[in-house]
């Protein structure tokens, strides 16, 4: 997928949870039309043993300090459970936007000349 905009439509028919840090950041997803969303408002442990009989998670946390602190950790417990990890649109925002937190997906898009 070459642009945000193409990456939220796949995330809107996604079966997968979605994993994002905060409120915000599920406030700005539901905006878009993306429902399947889980907070980080638990210790991350309770999150992996709540969510380990799923097949896949998609992790979209941010990609400050914190985010890759908290990506690592809760990788590392999904694959214990043998839960597959998507990271791609993560890695997605990394590697084409100046985004670094999903929270300011809205304003990115809108001031972005191609949802790039």
């Amino acid at each position: 997928m070459d642009s945000i905009l193409e990456w939220i439509e796949s995330l809107k028919r996604t079966e997968s949870v979605i994993i994002v840090e905060g409120l915000k950041d599920k406030k700005v997803l539901a905006e878009f039309g993306v429902f399947n969303v889980v907070t980080l408002k638990k210790p991350l442990f309770r999150i992996v043993e709540e969510l380990s009989h799923e097949e896949e998670v998609i992790l979209l946390v941010d990609v400050d300090k914190e985010g890759k602190r908290i990506y690592g950790k809760l990788r590392r417990g999904f694959e214990r459970f043998g839960v597959r990890v998507d990271d791609r649109f993560r890695n997605f925002l990394i590697k084409h936007t100046s985004l670094r937190q999903v929270e300011g997906l809205k304003h990115y898009i809108l001031h972005s000349e191609k949802g790039v």
